[in-house]
């Protein structure tokens, strides 16, 4: 079974992902900080990492490299997740090791077909 973080400051958005993506494969543990999604990594590194694009604590591209930079089994995929297109956002990801973006608020399909495209669920 996959497993997917979702870190994002709105605890809406994680539960929304949360109940999308619950029903497929994939475990969804929830972060609300770029602290807790260190701590979370460092522990057992999930299979795809969804980072806020906007969250309080540290940059999106900071928190990307920082999983990146780990030592672990698993490389996950990871998606920066944001409210807008904003092509600076989402090359300063991409460069820090980020597969892709995802925009919010997403309903289910757009999610799915997000992780569809990174060969995680159908």
């Amino acid at each position: 079974m996959k497993r997917c973080l979702f870190v994002d400051d709105s605890s809406v958005i994680r539960k929304v992902a949360k109940r999308i993506l619950g029903g497929s494969d994939i475990v969804v543990i929830e972060a609300a900080t770029g602290l807790d999604a260190i701590e979370i990594c460092s522990g057992d590194m999930p299979d795809v990492v969804v980072v806020d694009g906007g969250l309080a604590d540290m940059q999106a591209a900071d928190l990307i490299r920082r999983i990146r930079g780990m030592d672990a089994a698993v490389k996950p995929q990871i998606l920066v997740s944001l409210i807008e297109v904003d092509v600076g956002a989402i090359m300063r990801a991409k460069r820090a090791g980020a597969q892709g973006y995802l925009l919010k608020p997403f309903n289910r399909a757009q999610l799915l077909e997000s992780f569809r495209v990174l060969k995680i669920a159908a």
